[in-house]
């Protein structure tokens, strides 16, 4: 799919929320200024970065000579591993940064609130500790805990053989990365088609699976996420990998010109192809890149989008006492999200579902679902604010720790949102970033800008949907509905009148957060 190069500066600009996405601009069209993020507050000083004497460039540090007979390309990928140019696919700009909650972080007036959530949750699991002591003489409910123990030993195993089941990407790359002349079996001429097919059955079957052995939701919800999220790095590695098979083409057919002087365009199309071949440091270029190792060190990133090379912490090695630290927040996460759904989320459930079966009229019934729904916005506003933790704050951060991914910039402060568009931005930027590059940047080469927003926004309110359906086991639609309504909804917020406040644009975002996840949970479950 071709990529228009006027579309590449809306890296910064567009989509996703927890699978979300959509597109900054003015009434024009164009890309809008955004308020400063205070980015730079993020940033570590690079340990152990080498640059060349003569550039400004990153350099590996590392000069291969080359044979007098090389041809023409290799030439140019030499030349292209000190230049810093804009690339023809577009290109994820990672850099060694913090999270807003990580200790080294100069984000000091959030602390004491982050100090203060945590003993208010700790204040919450002892009080409903004492109470379930002296009313049933045990700590804690079981319903949901007992869910968790079942099963968990054939969880694990088929979890990790779809995790392995994704390397059939990596054969069919090299294939790809060999065919030196169109019309054969290359990517520009029918693999992108191969790969689209064969990762959509890849998704079908991982998905299907657990309702064919019956399994519970906990159980299916974690597959079916993990699934989403394998299918996305597949998706990346593949596209790119197969963008710079053909570029690879394209340069191996400059060398067969068999004219003793290059006219001035094929030269700066050469050095534009051996560029993009090249990672941005320099250190890797494709088809080098095309190893297990690579693939399997780029799975175990905490990134969506493929890359040759990422930026490292220096010195690149797992510090064992940030992973285990990470790694029981883990675990205390998901402890609290398991106590708040059995004491304050499934009990309401409960009572709703009875109470609207002897329901009589339709207002008593309305009246049931209003209160339900009241009862519910606590508790869901605290597992929504757990959840964004235990994701972006301790499972991402447990594998950056675990690879020694120095880019920690995997949410922003959402909680500042004046309206949706802000917020899809800033809530789930790995995925922002995918649906950016992936989805809008690859459909505004045959759609109109609306429409590239409109399909991104199609695409991620039915992967929301797909999540809600194998948790409930219900089709209903309501999550995909509230999620495309979020398109009027931001222009509304966009208009004069409203985009000047921005306190009561942020309380109206809150509250349309918190009264919208618990009345969609209700209607789920209870309708």
């Amino acid at each position: 799919m071709t990529i228009k190069q006027s579309d590449l500066h809306l890296v910064n600009g567009s989509l996703n929320g927890s699978l979300n996405g959509s597109v900054h601009t003015n009434g024009g069209g164009e890309l809008r200024a955004r308020r400063k993020n205070n980015d730079g507050l993020l940033k570590p000083t690079l340990a152990g970065t080498r640059l060349d004497s003569d550039s400004s460039t990153l350099s590996s540090g590392v000069t291969t000579p080359l044979p007098e007979d090389a041809p023409p390309s290799a030439h140019s990928i030499k030349e292209a591993r000190r230049e810093r140019r804009r690339r023809l696919f577009p290109t994820v700009t990672y850099e060694s940064r913090v999270s807003h909650f990580d200790p080294q972080s100069q984000h000091h007036d959030f602390r004491g609130f982050f100090a203060l959530f945590w003993i208010g949750l700790f204040i919450m699991v002892m009080t409903t500790a004492l109470r379930n002591l002296k009313d049933t003489g045990a700590v804690f409910r079981t319903s949901i805990f007992s869910l968790f123990a079942q099963g968990t030993l054939e969880l694990g195993l088929t979890d990790l053989g779809m995790a392995l089941s994704t390397g059939f990407v990596v054969p069919m790359q090299k294939r790809f990365s060999m065919s030196v002349k169109a019309g054969g079996w290359s990517w520009v001429d029918g693999g992108w088609a191969i790969q689209h097919v064969l990762q959509a059955l890849w998704l079908g079957v991982w998905v299907y699976l657990p309702f064919l052995r019956g399994w519970g939701w906990t159980h299916q919800v974690f597959l079916t996420l993990h699934a989403l999220v394998l299918l996305m790095k597949i998706h990346s590695y593949s596209f790119y990998c197969g963008h710079l098979s053909d570029c690879r083409r394209q340069l191996r057919a400059l060398d067969s010109n068999n004219t003793t002087t290059e006219s001035a365009e094929d030269a700066d199309r050469r050095e534009t192809l051996a560029f993009e071949l090249t990672s941005p440091d320099g250190k890797v270029n494709y088809p080098r890149n095309l190893t297990w190792s690579n693939f399997a060190d780029y799975m175990l990133c905490p990134t969506l989008c493929y890359e040759l090379s990422y930026p490292r912490l220096e010195p690149q090695k797992i510090r064992w006492d940030k992973l285990a630290e990470k790694a029981a927040a883990v675990f205390g996460c998901i402890f609290l999200l398991t106590v708040i759904s059995e004491e304050f989320i499934l009990p309401v459930m409960t009572e709703a579902a009875l109470r609207l079966e002897i329901s009589l009229t339709l207002f008593e019934g309305v009246l049931i679902m209003l209160e339900s729904i009241s009862l519910l916005l606590f508790p869901f506003m605290v597992t929504f604010l757990l959840v964004f933790l235990v994701i972006f704050e301790y499972v991402l951060g447990a594998f950056a720790e675990l690879t020694s991914f120095a880019d920690r910039h995997f949410y922003s402060d959402w909680w500042n949102s004046t309206d949706w568009l802000e917020f899809s931005r800033e809530w789930n930027i790995p995925v922002h970033r995918f649906l950016q590059r992936h989805v809008y940047t690859a459909s505004r080469s045959r759609l109109s800008r609306p429409l590239a927003t409109a399909v991104t926004f199609l695409i991620s309110a039915a992967a929301h949907e797909l999540v809600l359906f194998c948790i409930t086991k219900k089709l209903r639609g309501y999550g995909f509905v509230c999620q495309m309504l979020q398109l009027p909804i931001i222009a509304v917020q966009r208009t004069e009148f409203l985009k000047k406040r921005r306190v009561f644009n942020n309380i109206m975002f809150w509250c349309s957060m918190i009264y919208g996840l618990a009345m969609i949970s209700a209607l789920y479950v209870l309708v």
